[in-house]
């Protein structure tokens, strides 16, 4: 057996970023890429035949109708994909194939059939894509300069609420959740993002770190801010969450606030090439427990801080490496985020996100947005 393998992936681009990273190539259907000893090959449909030749990023485009007839040609009844890089590969004496996580079960098996060995890799499956490039980076500004006019919107648009009963109140109605997701995802379209699963949570629905919110807003009470869009045309994310309130917070969640703020700018003092992620989120935990702000389950529900402290950003919206107790070191260029959050019901909830750019002897914050908790 040879000891030299082939990378192989067959996927959607359009829902897988490694094959997307792989060929910047963007396809609805799934496709086969293989790199065979530094060549990168696509097989290819002939519906994408001439897209992919004058768009992908790869050495050789080839035709999957043509090799479908080859393999037919040799007996085989209804080739499938793996039947396919068979017959790419069998002329090379390669038998291993290096696959990511993800890779389909049944081509898997099928290629085992064929005698093929095939090994995995956790992710960062191309371990380059966690460093981003000068380029990468301006695309995720660019996603993050949307993020921040959009959410700019939505506090404007609390600003000029009224508080009746307890709620805010806009042009003579309640001002929900859904109608501020709706002005934020508008907004970010304008700007050629999507967004989905939006968070614009207040009060008790702020204390569930992934609840998107709905219905009335509340007044004096804290509203969590999370969007994190993708960008339409480069496939870059951000992510930034600030909270805020309209109205009168009680001097408990002023403090509370102003904790996570602290620990927030804290950590993010400490983020550099070569620190430990692990060893900033339990700087965050320990100065939260000396705080006087525990962490456990209450009533059947957990309070505190009970989340990571960051994670990676590119093209998809939770990348390596992590900032969390099982954290790894990190490098210069990688984009992360710092967002620590302390969750008490009856109290409220405060979480703040920026993006940072890991540097040689700091970090560069990608995020130009105030943190301001209230709401004139």
């Amino acid at each position: 057996m040879s000891a030299e393998h082939v990378t192989l992936m067959i996927a959607a681009s359009e829902s897988d970023s490694n094959l997307f990273y792989a060929t910047r190539f963007m396809a609805p259907d799934p496709f086969i890429f293989l790199e065979i000893k530094g060549e990168r090959v696509l097989i290819m449909s002939d519906l994408e035949m001439d897209r992919a030749r004058s768009q992908a990023t790869v050495d050789r485009v080839l035709s999957y109708s043509e090799l479908e007839r080859q393999v037919r040609g040799k007996g085989v009844a209804g080739p499938g994909s793996s039947d396919l890089v068979h017959a790419v590969l069998e002329s090379e004496g390669i038998t291993r194939l290096l696959v990511p996580g993800n890779f389909p079960y049944a081509h898997a098996a099928r290629l085992l059939e064929l005698g093929y060995r095939l090994e995995t890799k956790k992710e960062p499956f191309f371990e380059r894509r966690a460093v981003k490039t000068g380029e990468e980076v301006c695309h995720i500004e660019a996603a993050q300069r949307a993020t921040e006019e959009a959410v700019a919107a939505a506090h404007d648009a609390l600003r000029r609420t009224t508080i009746k009963k307890g709620l805010l109140w806009l042009d003579g109605e309640p001002l929900t959740s859904e109608r501020i997701k709706k002005l934020i995802n508008v907004k970010l379209m304008e700007r050629d993002c999507v967004a989905q699963h939006t968070i614009v949570a207040g009060g008790e629905q702020a204390c569930d770190p992934h609840n998107e919110g709905s219905g009335p807003l509340p007044a004096d009470r804290s509203i969590i801010f999370d969007v994190f869009p993708r960008s339409a045309s480069s496939r870059y994310f951000a992510d930034m969450s600030r909270t805020v309130v309209r109205g009168t917070p009680s001097p408990d969640l002023k403090r509370l606030y102003q904790a996570v703020k602290d620990a927030q700018e804290e950590a993010i003092t400490k983020i550099r090439d070569g620190a430990d992620g692990a060893k900033i989120h339990r700087g965050i935990c320990e100065r939260f427990e000396a705080a006087g702000y525990k962490t456990g389950l209450v009533n059947g529900r957990m309070q505190g801080y009970f989340h990571g402290t960051g994670h990676g950003v590119g093209l998809d919206i939770h990348e390596p490496p992590r900032i969390s107790k099982t954290g790894s070191p990190l490098q210069e260029g990688h984009v992360v985020t710092v967002e620590p959050g302390l969750y008490y019901p009856g109290l409220g909830a405060v979480r703040i996100e920026d993006m940072v750019l890991v540097t040689g002897d700091g970090c560069r914050n990608l995020t130009d947005f105030p943190k301001t908790f209230e709401l004139d």
